[in-house]
């Protein structure tokens, strides 16, 4: 035990398994101490034993050989019967009281016996029953940020104990995914952070490196600088959103769906000319509670990735509404196959399809495949790859799955079979 600690529960088991067994043994005691007390006749005996009828027949000849008269022999006879039944009534009284007094002993002596048995049999069922718990404490000690990988795996019947491990272990394993995604995404932004600082440091010294730099060169350089310090600060800018989702909203206040989307497409409209594509909307009223920075940026970055990662006279998709309770957003584009299995990656950060993560321009080589440069393949498909690239932070739909589950919403992902992908959003709507 250690210092400082209570009575372990085993130890309190242990004791309550006894004072329950010596407890139910005292009442099953003074139950069978009545009882055979009870049972036990305090009346007189009759005189039907050969001593008792040899006492009464010497005692009536005495009587008749030494009374004077048949009064004093009746007399001598009801004395002589009355002294038999006082011995036989004193010699049962006797027997009764060693009886129980017999009983009472060997009783205690049982109970006192079955106790230190029954004391030792519940420390050790105590003991087998603590088991799993043992190995629930053992397993959270051992846990720790890199050593998560240990499960208690507890083996034996569907019970409560088992129940409680499954739980831990499950909690372990959503800490460890948690943890290593954290740690991915730790790298990924460092990663990400890196390259407009090397984009940068590698324009200046081109530049410097140069013994006769011209205006035209420096301009060149300041506008790649500044072309690096606008994704930098994009890509700080969504970090801090995902940070901020991913808290949880700070505030609730009306909004609507379609006046939402109406603005990212507007905000969208040099990125839409530019591509092109064409855009068709379907905007109904969706009323819904959130919080309004963090809900209008889910719906820019649906409508910002839907333009980005299309093709040349592509088409985009915007529809919103009320289902089932539940204020929605669809946006849907048209692009490369996406790989069934690759879907439910696109929302991790800073992870892209090297298909969905092209240029500006959305080039297609001549042959019609694509690689980490926004080239499709040449069956069509994209294949998934942590590709670097100018246009987009990786983080878009990253956010819209972290707005969505602040908002107690859903996301969902589905690709199109000519190309494309369909992301649908639903969050609850406003009462009233």
């Amino acid at each position: 035990m250690r210092p400082g600690r209570g009575r372990p529960i085993r130890l309190r088991l242990t004791l309550l398994y006894s004072s329950l067994f010596l407890l139910a043994g005292a009442v099953l005691l003074a139950a069978a101490y009545g009882l055979v007390a009870h049972s036990l006749d305090t009346g007189p005996p009759p005189a039907t034993s050969t001593s008792s009828r040899a006492y009464l027949t010497q005692a009536i000849k005495l009587c008749k050989a030494s009374a004077r008269g048949p009064v004093a022999v009746d007399k001598c006879e009801q004395q002589a019967h009355d002294s038999l039944q006082q011995a036989a009534k004193s010699g049962l009284a006797y027997q009764r009281d060693q009886a129980l007094e017999h009983l009472l002993y060997y009783s205690l002596a049982a109970l006192a016996v079955l106790a230190a048995v029954s004391a030792w049999l519940g420390w050790m069922v105590a003991g087998r029953a603590l088991r799993p718990v043992h190995a629930i404490t053992a397993a959270a000690r051992a846990a720790s940020e890199e050593n998560l990988g240990e499960r208690i795996a507890l083996t034996g019947p569907d019970d409560e104990l088992k129940e409680l491990a499954d739980t831990f272990d499950a909690m372990l394993a959503r800490l460890d995914t948690a943890f290593a995604s954290q740690r991915r995404f730790v790298a990924d932004a460092s990663h990400e952070l890196r390259t407009p600082l090397t984009v940068m440091r590698t324009a200046i010294d081109v530049t410097l490196a140069k013994p006769g730099r011209t205006q035209a060169q420096l301009e060149s350089m300041a506008t790649e600088i500044r072309q690096a310090v606008d994704r930098a600060e994009a890509l700080i800018e969504a970090l801090l959103t995902l940070a901020r989702s991913d808290r949880g909203r700070d505030c609730a206040e009306p909004l609507d769906m379609a006046v939402l989307a109406e603005d990212a497409l507007d905000a969208a409209a040099p990125a839409i000319r530019g591509r092109p594509v064409t855009v068709e909307t379907v905007l109904r009223p969706g009323l819904a509670l959130g919080d309004p920075v963090l809900v209008e940026r889910l719906v820019t970055n649906l409508v910002d990735n839907a333009v980005r990662h299309n093709v040349p006279h592509g088409w985009v998709q915007v529809a919103t509404g009320t289902r089932g309770g539940m204020a929605f957003i669809e946006v849907a584009n048209g692009g490369a196959l996406i790989p069934e299995e690759a879907v439910p990656s696109l929302f991790e950060p800073f992870w892209r399809l090297s298909g969905r993560s092209g240029p500006p321009d959305g080039t297609v080589s001549s042959n019609g495949t694509a690689s980490s440069n926004g080239t499709a393949s040449s069956n069509g498909t994209a294949s998934s790859d942590r590709a670097e690239s100018p246009d987009g932070t990786g983080l878009g739909l990253s956010i819209v799955r972290s707005v969505a589950l602040a908002h107690h919403g859903q996301v969902i992902a589905r690709r199109r079979a000519a190309g494309g992908l369909e992301v649908s959003v639903l969050l609850p709507a406003r009462p009233g």
